[in-house]
């Protein structure tokens, strides 16, 4: 069976949606700018496929477009949807297609624009109304339209996560993306792209001026819920960013003078009731690590995404990890949460952070809308 290393890993900066510098960049234009960048220096004729994580855009193929824009006009696309997961998931299925010697090279990703995604409208009652398409079946227990409750605040409950443990969580984060930026250990992986508001090539969304007084002053999301801790501090933010990841077979690698930066060792998703879904992650990072024949130990680096503080937070206490181990350069509630590149993004910092480290095991993992989290296990070489 044929390795699928990754041979590139590229993403945009990340911006902060309606306000940020991508306010008028669409998921089209992200997607063109990073396709363009991760298929430069290709032979056109390599690349058999391009599959792009995307959701709530419209419904079109953003992967065909841009493989369009991109020149790459005998090139088909893909659009994979998994919620959170699906720039992750996009990875996936283009090492599982590599490893089953159908395709040889496939540009892999995810684009979000929560900026300029499209409004959808639902017939009701012969009347038509603002929709989004529900991730599951709306619950009391776990709202299909507030992931704060669903995921945040349910997780927090079930391990007994308190509000300071939260917050504290979310200053790191800030302050590991701040440290990331300030010290350049970005600048591999990111793309810069001109937008109409200027080149844009710096994370925007990290505050480099919260503190521990100003997180405990936030207001709760649900104040009416007695003890409620989430806020708007401790969860994820919503964002604009694209990522590419070039997948192939080991001897194409070697043989167009590619690096091999790293090997996709295994992955997994899986299903979780969706008022536990922020607990997801606990059950797909084993799963993922058995497929690859490692277990915990083994692993070097962890990103485990804050789609809230609480994810994370979880996932160190139940699987006993080390948590100087996880979220080294920031996650959801600092870099930000494009929900559709986010899984993708993961992988690009993993693959870099470790190359910087001089190699080791990584793993990437999230909890995804509808009660669904994934997992993707990769080991970095020494340079």
């Amino acid at each position: 069976m044929p390795e699928a290393v990754i041979a590139s890993a590229l993403r945009t900066p990340i911006g902060t949606a309606v306000k940020g510098t991508l306010r008028d960049t669409t998921a089209f234009d992200l997607a063109h700018h990073i396709v363009t960048a991760a298929a430069e220096g290709l032979d056109p004729a390599l690349i058999d496929d391009v599959i792009l994580g995307e959701g709530l855009y419209g419904g079109g193929v953003l992967a065909r477009h841009a493989a369009v824009t991109a020149g790459l006009t005998s090139v088909a696309g893909l659009a994979n949807n998994r919620h959170c997961a699906a720039g992750m998931a996009a990875v996936q299925s283009a090492a599982a297609s590599v490893r089953a010697g159908m395709d040889e090279l496939v540009i892999a990703g995810g684009v979000n624009s929560a900026s300029t995604s499209p409004k959808a409208l639902f017939r009701v009652d012969g009347e038509w109304e603002p929709w989004m398409s529900p991730t599951h079946p709306d619950r009391p227990d776990a709202p299909n339209k507030d992931m704060s409750i669903t995921v945040g605040w349910n997780t927090a409950v079930a391990v007994g996560l308190t509000r300071a443990e939260l917050d504290a969580w979310a200053l790191r984060s800030h302050r590991n993306a701040v440290a990331a930026i300030d010290e350049g250990r970005f600048k591999e992986e990111i793309v810069p792209i001109e937008t109409p508001h200027g080149l844009f090539s710096v994370d925007e969304h990290p505050r480099r001026d919260t503190s521990a007084e100003k997180l405990a002053k936030l207001r709760p999301l649900h104040p009416e819920i007695d003890g409620f801790s989430i806020t708007a501090g401790n969860a994820g933010g919503a964002n604009d960013a694209a990522v590419a990841l070039v997948v192939a077979s080991e001897a194409t690698a070697a043989r167009e003078g590619l690096t091999a930066l790293a090997t996709v060792r295994s992955w997994a998703s899986v299903g979780v009731d969706p008022a536990e879904m922020g607990l997801a992650p606990v059950k797909a990072i084993p799963k993922a690590l058995a497929r690859g024949g490692l277990s915990i130990a083994d692993v070097d680096l962890f990103e485990i995404n804050e789609a809230f503080a609480s994810v994370p937070v979880a996932a160190v206490r139940l699987l006993e990890l080390d948590p100087d181990t996880v979220n080294f350069s920031g996650s959801g509630c600092s870099l930000g949460h494009p929900v559709a590149a986010t899984g993708a993004r993961m992988l690009v910092t993993l693959v870099h952070e470790l190359r910087r480290r001089g190699g080791g095991i990584g793993v990437a993992a999230l909890c995804a809308g509808g009660g669904m989290g994934s997992a993707t296990v990769i080991e970095v070489p020494a340079p």
